[in-house]
């Protein structure tokens, strides 16, 4: 499989909830580079990290376009997230299953056809107003 082929069945085990599927696309030694706080490295703090996700958000990907580099180990992915703020997390505004709609893109290398890092950015502040609406 190709680092574009790894990534797009990444997302697309996303969409589909199955978090044993992404995990089977991850790298043990996996850099999970969050938007905002530390990274995570290794496969049991990824797979704390989506088990917390699940638990607080419901999200779809949504409008997702993918660009990859003349080496093909790195994949550039924008999209919109379509989701649902179901569990309140400290800092951040209650939760009463809000939904919302933000743009958000990833930064992703690929080793041995496994994710070794994943890079998240979006608009933190438009996250919070979109919920506190």
């Amino acid at each position: 499989m190709t680092a574009l082929d790894v990534v797009k069945n990444y997302y697309d085990c996303f969409n589909r909830q199955d978090w044993n599927g992404m995990l089977a696309l991850v790298h043990p030694d996996i850099r999970h580079e969050p938007n905002q706080g530390e990274a995570r490295i290794g496969l049991e703090k990824f797979t704390a990290f989506l088990q917390h996700m699940d638990e607080s958000y419901a999200e779809t990907l949504t409008d997702l376009v993918f660009f990859t580099e003349p080496t093909g180990n790195r994949v550039a992915v924008e999209f919109v997230v379509n989701g649902v703020y179901k569990k309140a997390e400290d800092g951040l505004p209650p939760a009463n299953n809000q939904t919302y709609v933000v743009p958000a893109a990833a930064f992703l290398e690929v080793s041995d056809e496994k994710i070794a890092r994943v890079t998240t950015y979006y608009n933190l502040p438009q996250w919070i107003q979109a919920v506190s609406n």
